[in-house]
């Protein structure tokens, strides 16, 4: 008699985002909100990068996400990967949406951001002014 033992197969966690990948609004932005209690993921659909082949996103980075139906521009503030020196990895994917003039939608970012993205540079000098925790 043979027992029959289900196996779990879990996927690692990946170093990026990429497309399909689901996100969590961490803004307080009316539209982030609903979709957030609403339970409609926050989904990336493309990653801005100037190399066309690798369309990954990592900490900084600007995506496109589709949020009910809607599609918008934000930042990755947080990933789930693994430990880098200086760089705190996060429990979810983060992302601070922003409209198209590049003013972040929210007034405030609710989660603590990594403080390497101080040294990002001025696109992301407006979500690191609206948050108040650093990691």
């Amino acid at each position: 008699m043979t027992s029959s033992v289900k196996q779990l197969h879990t996927t690692v966690p990946m170093q990026w985002v990429q497309k399909q990948t689901r996100l969590r609004v961490v803004d307080n932005s009316k539209l982030g909100r609903e979709a957030m209690t609403e339970g409609k993921p926050v989904k990336c659909i493309h990653v801005y990068k100037k190399n066309a082949k690798i369309q990954d996103g990592q900490l900084g980075d600007k995506v496109l996400v589709t949020i009910k139906g809607q599609m918008k521009r934000g930042y990755v503030v947080g990933l789930v990967a693994e430990q880098r020196p200086m760089i705190p990895k996060f429990d979810t994917n983060n992302v601070v949406l922003v409209e198209n003039n590049g003013n972040p939608s929210g007034t405030r970012v609710v989660v603590p951001i990594p403080n390497y993205l101080r040294s990002k540079g001025a696109e992301l000098a407006k979500i690191v002014a609206i948050s108040s925790r650093f990691v």
